[in-house]
């Protein structure tokens, strides 16, 4: 019998009107961390339209007792169990994950894989157990929005909430950031942050810990948080406290169905922020019945009005 470890995933297929909702039930029943998987991500949902729920947890019977609880909130669900033994989920993703240009000058490379020719600034990235590898929309909006503004990134201290992999981390330090300061609420991908900064020589650069916006201490000049609706609604106010004066917040993981209520929600606290854009990428589908608009995703960049 092999004695590597092992770790159950429960998967569920969803609506994606229904995504945050099970996502939601699946983080109560205990998760550690919950993948979305859609005609948008680097691991392709299971059918145009559909979205594919991956929920981690640290035993099987934690994991048993989820698919249970889904059965009863809903019994048309039908979650499953999946095994990753030992480094099969690092060698899955070796399968899909290839160089690509996450902004027009920072191109991203697997360590198994050579940057293409006249790449211009290149982030060697393995996201390891975390999810992150920079291929989804919104993970690109937040990018591209701290490369506009690398001049005003550069010598400042940034705050990256719900770091994943680092790579939000990675490029704002690509861009000059003195320092950034990253932390998840899953401690296993902290290991990944200090793994992925030193693979691009900016561990000294990084602080990255497990923990959640109230371990968080003192304001930044630059506050990033490519999360989702479900968790940047609740902590609005918490963040925002982060946020130093005339700093930037910018926030996605946010579906363009979602902006007006987000905009509301961040624009109303007794922390005044103004909108300076929002910014908005589009997913689509490149082949077959579904050919066309699948997913419309949108990042919010904010300042603080004090």
């Amino acid at each position: 019998m092999s004695s590597e470890a092992r770790y159950p995933f429960v998967h569920v297929e969803v609506d994606p009107d229904d995504a945050d909702l099970v996502s939601s039930l699946l983080f109560d029943a205990g998760a550690t961390g919950v993948e979305e998987r859609d005609e948008g991500t680097l691991l392709r949902g299971p059918s145009p339209g559909r979205v594919l729920l991956v929920a981690s947890f640290d035993d099987h019977a934690t994991a048993e007792a989820a698919m249970v609880a889904l059965r009863e909130e809903n019994a048309e669900l039908a979650p499953h169990i999946e095994e990753i033994v030992g480094d099969e989920w690092r060698d899955a993703w070796k399968e899909f994950f290839k160089p690509f240009a996450l902004t027009p000058t920072i191109t991203v490379r697997p360590p198994w894989s050579e940057a293409p020719e006249g790449a211009k600034r290149v982030l060697e990235l393995e996201p390891g157990r975390a999810f992150g590898t920079g291929l989804h929309a919104t993970t690109s909006l937040v990018a591209n929005i701290l490369e506009r503004n690398a001049e005003d990134v550069a010598g400042k201290v940034v705050l990256d909430a719900g770091t994943g992999s680092g790579i939000l981390a990675l490029v704002a330090l690509v861009w000059g950031a003195s320092k950034v300061v990253a932390f998840d609420v899953d401690p296993d991908v902290i290991d990944v942050v200090r793994e992925n900064a030193a693979r691009n020589d900016m561990a000294d650069r990084v602080d990255a810990f497990a923990g959640t916006i109230d371990s968080v201490e003192g304001t930044f000049p630059w506050v990033v948080a490519n999360i989702e609706a479900r968790v940047l609604d609740p902590i609005a106010e918490d963040l925002v406290k982060r946020v130093g004066p005339r700093g930037r917040l910018v926030l996605s993981g946010l579906l363009a169905d979602e902006r007006e209520r987000m905009i509301a929600r961040y624009t109303g606290l007794s922390r005044k922020l103004e909108l300076i854009a929002a910014e908005t990428l589009t997913v689509t589908q490149a082949s077959g019945p579904e050919t066309g608009k699948i997913d419309e995703w949108i990042a919010l960049d904010l300042r603080a009005v004090d």
